[in-house]
């Protein structure tokens, strides 16, 4: 079902957002202070791409560099970006052949927001989910 799903989303919907994340992403890197945030938009372009039977994750990892950054991007990008695919979730979750493009949108959402510090996974990987301990 997850391939189905990612192949109907990549005709309508994942190509034409993947073009627009990696020209976005190129542009990033030739300015060349700018290339951490090329690098994250290749990495949303490969979701943008095939989202179902993935998920983001927080890295624990990283540091104020990336929250920085986070804050930079969330201003000139983030805000934009994010108001799209809310939008996008909005107009296709109205069908109800779409709800599942449109929550396809929705999850795209805390990547696009601040894409520093996360990492893109499988769903059924065992970091996709929190283990809690007792």
């Amino acid at each position: 079902m997850k391939t189905l799903l990612n192949v109907i989303w990549l005709i309508f919907s994942g190509l034409w957002m993947a073009l627009g994340y990696l020209f976005a992403g190129v542009i990033c890197c030739i300015l060349i202070i700018t290339i951490p945030w090329g690098i994250a938009c290749f990495r949303i372009a490969s979701y943008a791409l095939w989202p179902f039977g993935r998920t983001t994750v927080q890295r624990h990892d990283a540091g104020a560099p990336s929250g920085i950054g986070n804050v930079v991007w969330l201003i000139f990008a983030g805000i934009w970006l994010t108001i799209g695919h809310i939008t996008l979730g909005i107009a296709l979750c109205v069908s109800i052949i779409g709800i599942p493009f449109g929550l396809a949108h929705f999850k795209m959402v805390p990547i696009s927001l601040v894409p520093l510090g996360r990492e893109i996974v499988p769903t059924d990987a065992s970091t996709a989910y929190p283990r809690y301990r007792w």
